[in-house]
Order: C-alpha cells, then sequence, then structure tokens
C-alpha cells in the first residue's frame, strides 16, 4: 500500500484537497446567500439561483467528461475552480456572480468525474477504501468552511478568494497527475454497459441525501424543533456523514459494496420510520451515518457492472444529479397539505421500499460483481 501511495502521491495529494475544496465551496454558498442578497439587492429567493447555477455547471461538467473525457485531466477540473471562485470572489455585478458559480459547478463535476475512477483504478484492491477517503474530505471541507466563514467576518468574497487561492496551488502542485491513469482509462478493456435499473439506485440514494440536507432543517423546524436547534442537527449529520465515511477508509475493501448501500438504505428507512414516531432530531443526525455511506457503496458498484470505458463515471454521476437536483423540487411539491412529519413519512416510504429491493437483489448483485 505504502508502495502504491507513493507511485500515485501527486493524484492523491490533488484528489484529496480538490474534495476538501468542493465540499468547502459548496457549503459556503448557504451562509453566503443573505450577503449576496443584500449587495446586490436581491430577495433570498432570487440570491438562491446562485446554487442553482453550482448545479447546473456541474451537470455542464460531466456532459464535458462524457463526451470530451479523454481529454480532461484534474488540472482542467482545479483551473475551472480557480476561475470559478475568483469570479465569485470578484463581486463585479449579480451575473458574473451567477457565471461564476456556473464555471466553479463545472469543475466541481468535472472533479468528481476525473478523480474517483482515477483513484478506484490506481490503489487496486484497496481503491474502495480510497474513493470512501476522498468522499470523506468532501465532508471536512463542508463542516470547516462554514466555521472559517464566520471568523473572517461572514464577508463571501473573502471566503470565495480564499476557495480560489488554494485552488489555483493545488492547480501547480498537481502538475501532471493523473496522466498514468488517463492511459489506464484509454486502455479500458469492458465495454460500456448501460444499466438503467442499476442507476435507479443512485437516483434514489443521491435524491435521499439531497432532500435531508436541503430540506432536513426545515422539516425538523416544522416539527417542533428550534432553527437553532435544527442548524446543529445539520452539524451533527455531516459529522456523522464524515465519521462513516472515514470507518470506510478502513474497510470499504473488505466488504462487498453492494452490501454497504443495503445496509445503509436499511439503517437509513430505520432512521426515518423513527423519526415519525419518535423525538426527531437524534434519528436526523443519525441518517447522516447512513447517508455517508451511500455513494461509495452505489459508485464502486456501478463502476465495476458497468465497465471501465471512460463514459462510465459521467453516466454514474450523472444519475446522481438526476436525483439531487429533481427530488429537493418534487418532495418540496408533495409535502404540501401533509402534517408536521409529512417529511418523515415520505423519506421512509422511499428508503423502506428501496432497503426491501436492495436486499432482494444483494445476492444476484454481488455475485455479478465478484466476477467482473
Amino acid at each position: 500500500m505504502n508502495a502504491l501511495i507513493r507511485t500515485h502521491a501527486a493524484l492523491l495529494f490533488a484528489g484529496v484537497t480538490t474534495f476538501v475544496l468542493m465540499g468547502a465551496g459548496q457549503a459556503l454558498y448557504g451562509p453566503a446567500l443573505p450577503a449576496f442578497a443584500r449587495e446586490f439587492g436581491l430577495t433570498v429567493a432570487q440570491a438562491g439561483w446562485l446554487i442553482s447555477a453550482l448545479w447546473i455547471g456541474s451537470a455542464v461538467g460531466v456532459a464535458l467528461m462524457f463526451f470530451r473525457g479523454r481529454n480532461v485531466t484534474p488540472r482542467h477540473a482545479l483551473g475551472a475552480m480557480v476561475v470559478g471562485s475568483a469570479l465569485i470572489a470578484a463581486g463585479i455585478g449579480w451575473v458574473p456572480t451567477l457565471m461564476g458559480s456556473v464555471i466553479f459547478g463545472t469543475g466541481y463535476g468535472i472533479s468528481t468525474v476525473v478523480f474517483n475512477p482515477r483513484v478506484l483504478r490506481a490503489f487496486g484492491v484497496k481503491g474502495p477504501s480510497m474513493v470512501s477517503l476522498l468522499n470523506a474530505m468532501f465532508a471536512v471541507g463542508a463542516i470547516a468552511s462554514p466555521l472559517i466563514f464566520v471568523a473572517l467576518g461572514s464577508d463571501p468574497h473573502l471566503a470565495f478568494a480564499i476557495v480560489a487561492g488554494l485552488c489555483a496551488v493545488i492547480w501547480l502542485a498537481a502538475g501532471t497527475s493523473g496522466r498514468r491513469e488517463e492511459t489506464t482509462v484509454a486502455a479500458a478493456s469492458k465495454p460500456y454497459r448501460f444499466r438503467p435499473g442499476l442507476l435507479c439506485f443512485g437516483v434514489v440514494c443521491i435524491g435521499v441525501e439531497a432532500c435531508l440536507i436541503g430540506l432536513g432543517p426545515t422539516a425538523l423546524v416544522a416539527a417542533g424543533a428550534s432553527e437553532e436547534t435544527a442548524a446543529r442537527a445539520l452539524s451533527g449529520f455531516f459529522v456523522a456523514f464524515l465519521i462513516a465515511r472515514s470507518v470506510l477508509v478502513f474497510t470499504a475493501h473488505l466488504l462487498p459494496a453492494f452490501g454497504i448501500y443495503a445496509f445503509a438504505m436499511m439503517g437509513a428507512a430505520v432512521c426515518a420510520v423513527a423519526a415519525i414516531v419518535l423525538p426527531p432530531v437524534p434519528f436526523f443526525i443519525g441518517m447522516g451515518a447512513f447517508v455517508g455511506l451511500f455513494f461509495p457503496g452505489f459508485f464502486v458498484t456501478a463502476s465495476r457492472l458497468m465497465g471501465d470505458d471512460i463514459k462510465v463515471t459521467p453516466t454514474i454521476i450523472a444519475a446522481g444529479l438526476v436525483g439531487g437536483i429533481s427530488s429537493p423540487v418534487l418532495l418540496g411539491m408533495l409535502l404540501v397539505g401533509m402534517g408536521e412529519r409529512g417529511f418523515f413519512q415520505v423519506i421512509a416510504l422511499v428508503t423502506v421500499i428501496v432497503a426491501v429491493i436492495s436486499v432482494v437483489q444483494l445476492r444476484r448483485i454481488n455475485a455479478e460483481a465478484a466476477q467482473a
């Protein structure tokens, strides 16, 4: 393992640090929105387009990787993040700020597709654990950046300028990282296999994750928690999320990937059901641990079953984007007229159904993955 780390040190450094900054950049949007709304004379709802711009850019980055992935390296992803965050930091107008968010999001989407498969392949048997390490580092950035934002006097321009500067440093340090892995991808031997049924597991798990992060605090307030308690619960959710992914760093290569996914979905279902009838805050925090297992379990499973063509990872990430973008909107529509625990009722229904399907399909998918 030490030899692999030395061989792929540049790739690992670039991946870990980029994922920290991806998490930090995304988490800055929430506390920065009121400041941008005041600065540009917008309502908070209008300022919310800044978040939509991030996800639009992410979709652009994933699409770019699908069609031109062989020509894209980690430095391209970091370059886009430098330009995007610098444009946001400049504060030269609302439209340029939106453009900066789209560009940053494009780098965000490219980074997800560039680093996950390269690290998975580069570290062989330990690849699933190293993918878990990357995604755990995302949570580190997401937890730290709001605290740093407050320490900086809640100045969004300074916060995004720091992100831009750090991305530029990583861009310089990354060098030619990914070239070796690029050659491996180009020599892929397993053909692209589109698996819509399998991809549905990704749509659901990322959709549930997006709903819990985006709508969970509001749901807690509706269930009787104070806004302060709900905010602390979200921090606790991310701490549990990070702990779970950190555990995977040491165990993911020892466990069937889809077994991790099925276990996580069952755990989330139990917490969601409990949140319907018991005080929801501790069970919301508990769901963070299981949600932290969703993506690594799904990504490794889908990567093994869909082949090693360059188009596989963009397809996997695109499935997650479908869930992440559409689910909060759909759930928001469903909650109209439902009771104070309606949010948790819907999450429970979805996770219970998918958990049952996962358990039913567990042996077949694990066997197929083992033979891939």
